[in-house]
């Protein structure tokens, strides 16, 4: 037993990494991207329920279903990229000059719970505004200016 736990120490490397996976490559972007589909998703929803469509159709709950699926795991994917972004990017320097980090980023991912319960057209543009926030500071941690453009 002794030997294999000289073994086991001698093979074993400590590892230091400032997250999870230290590849040191963060870009809102992707967040971006997947709140446009939930934006998206969302009025879509909104068209086909005020459209004249029989609600009771199969093509009717084939096609709203898809939207909300797309809707809630873009959504999840949004609050992932936000959460990796506020929890490994910004360090306690970035806080120091931008002390409103934390409740932008605890307010966007609300809005992304919220978009992923509900159809809200309002709630989707809040969550598109909140990202253009945090992309705009995140590039001014980085002394960079970099222009907000919209896929859709």
């Amino acid at each position: 037993m002794r030997r294999i736990s000289k073994l086991v120490k001698s093979v074993l490397k400590t590892a230091d990494a400032h997250c999870d996976g230290p590849c040191g490559v963060y870009d809102p972007a992707s967040a971006r991207i997947a709140g446009e589909a939930v934006q998206s998703m969302t009025k879509k929803m909104m068209d086909l329920s005020e459209s004249d469509a029989d609600c009771s159709s199969a093509s009717y709950i084939n096609t709203m279903s898809r939207y909300a699926s797309i809707k809630e795991e873009e959504a999840q994917k949004c609050k992932d990229e936000l959460l990796v972004l506020w929890t490994d990017y910004f360090k306690p320097v970035h806080l120091e000059s931008n002390p409103e980090i934390h409740n932008i980023f605890w307010t966007a991912a609300k809005l992304c719970s919220a978009c992923k319960v509900e159809v809200s057209v309002i709630h989707a543009q809040e969550l598109m505004d909140a990202i253009e926030e945090i992309h705009n500071l995140f590039w001014a941690t980085k002394g960079k200016e970099v222009p907000w453009i919209r896929a859709s």
